[in-house]
């Protein structure tokens, strides 16, 4: 399986830049997702790996080969479109073999690989049928099979699941999986959805404005989010952002005092700065029974039901925020009064937006602070 390296990657059409300057290692036979919002860069960055678009500047390595100028056809590569791109005509079995044949395989081993495709992604049955009288679900596992029958060195996938409804997109990301741990291809998926990114992919490039900010594994991009942008898109609700400035022995959001654990308080003390922003995700806030010691009053806003957990929203020093909660009858208006997961705070800096790292890092996070 090949690796697949960017190397100062920029693409842009006359002078609108779509990527900026790109410089991340996808390692051979692993899963990566390329997770952002619609016009982020995303299937841009998809499309220049299969060869559909040229680099406008750096360089792009597959298998330790530069294939800035490699046709699309030479670089091994299979792709899943968001449309499937079946051929109408062409029946179920003529549209998965069809490369197979422009490659002039052997027809006994087209037979085979085409056997193992229909039985894998249950499509046996189906082989005679044209894309019309099949379902999404089934045209979508058509151009999986497509896919999967060349056997290629990496396997590409753009929002492939986005036309299917909830309850198929479960099915088919295991199927998706269950592909991959067959094969062990190098895997690229794009996807705007992050539920799909947490639960396939071995790690997550999320992207923004044409650059990677962060690219992580899904555990840490959810649990140790690099700025306040990437806290904000992970998660749903996603993550608390509060003004946080410190006092003498505790810290204000708004006219709140809050007493941060001590572990925190020695930590920003010696970071050397005073405004920051404190994240927190809605299930790390607790609503407890009255006002105490290190309890936040907030205004209810609006209150939205999502089964067993309602998420609540509410209003603190002006800004907006939400708790998870199974309590019910819970109205607008309301005074609540929540405490803060210590162990799970995210502190950011105001300036730059980004992490300033936790205290269980405490020293490598100040030494870099302190020499710059």
């Amino acid at each position: 399986m090949k690796d697949i390296v960017f190397e100062h990657v920029s693409k842009a059409y006359g002078k609108t830049k779509i990527l900026q300057d790109l410089n991340f290692r996808i390692e051979p036979g692993e899963r990566l997702i390329l997770l952002g919002a619609s016009g982020c860069g995303k299937s841009t960055t998809l499309r220049l790996v299969a060869g559909l678009e040229q680099i406008t500047s750096g360089s792009l390595y597959m298998g330790g080969q530069c294939v800035n100028s490699c046709p699309s056809g030479k670089r091994n590569v299979s792709m899943v479109f968001q449309n499937y791109a079946l051929f109408p005509h062409m029946t179920v079995a003529e549209n998965i073999v069809y490369g197979l044949y422009v490659k002039k395989l052997p027809d006994n081993e087209i037979r085979t690989r085409l056997a193992a495709a229909l039985h894998m992604l249950h499509l046996d049955g189906l082989e005679n049928r044209k894309p019309r009288d099949l379902s999404g679900g089934q045209r979508q596992r058509v151009a999986l099979a497509r896919a999967v029958v060349k056997r290629s060195d990496v396997l590409l996938l753009d929002e492939p699941l986005s036309n299917l409804d909830a309850q198929l997109r479960v099915h088919a990301r295991k199927e998706l999986v269950r592909v991959h741990e067959e094969y062990g291809q190098t895997f690229v998926y794009v996807t705007h959805d992050q539920v799909e990114a947490m639960t396939v992919g071995n790690r997550i490039a999320i992207m923004h404005d044409g650059a990677v900010e962060m690219l992580d594994t899904p555990y840490n991009v959810y649990h140790r989010p690099v700025n306040v942008f990437t806290a904000r898109f992970i998660g749903s609700p996603s993550m608390n952002i509060f003004p946080l400035v410190l006092a003498e022995q505790a810290a204000c959001i708004g006219d709140q005092l809050i007493c941060l654990p001590e572990e925190w308080r020695d930590y920003l003390a010696a970071v050397g700065e005073k405004a920051f922003y404190l994240g927190i995700r809605p299930e790390d806030l607790r609503i407890v029974a009255g006002e105490a010691d290190n309890t936040l009053a907030v205004r209810v806003k609006y209150v939205e039901v999502y089964g067993k957990m309602n998420g609540v929203y509410f209003d603190l020093a002006g800004h907006e925020g939400v708790v998870l909660t199974p309590l019910e009858n819970i109205q607008p208006g309301m005074t609540l009064y929540l405490s803060l997961a210590a162990g799970e705070l995210h502190i950011f800096d105001q300036a730059t937006e980004n992490n300033i790292g936790y205290p269980e890092v405490y020293a490598d996070v100040v030494d870099q602070y302190q020499s710059v």
